[in-house]
């Protein structure tokens, strides 16, 4: 059964920054593309940014520059740094292994993590 836990999301004044966290089942994880989603209020769902198993990452024209994903493979995490933030930034955040060809999610989503970005 894939478990997929999301934290550290909170509301922070533009400007600031936040680190999120995603704990992910160990069968999903050491094998797959992390990635990290975000859906704000009347939008779909959309991919931020993605990291391989070995490290290599990719990102939304919208955050790159701005955010940074990284990996510890020995807990089964993936983290999203998010530095200057915007509101436009304001969504919840999800978490998910991801398709290699076309950054899909692969599994059930887990309950995401509020980001509120507003003064």
């Amino acid at each position: 059964q894939v478990h997929l836990v999301e934290s550290g999301g909170g509301l922070v004044q533009p400007g600031g920054s936040l680190r999120l966290s995603c704990a992910a089942s160990g069968s999903i994880f050491s094998i797959n593309v992390m990635g990290w989603y975000r859906q704000a209020p009347g939008k779909e769902r959309e991919l931020v940014a993605t990291i391989t198993s070995g490290g290599s990452t990719n990102y939304a024209d919208s955050v790159k520059g701005r955010f940074t994903i990284s990996r510890d493979n020995a807990k089964n995490t993936v983290y999203l740094q998010m530095n200057s933030l915007k509101p436009d930034d304001t969504a919840v955040y999800y978490c998910n292994a991801a398709s290699r060809i076309t950054g899909a999610p692969l599994y059930n989503w887990g309950q995401g993590t509020q980001v509120t970005v507003s003064s």
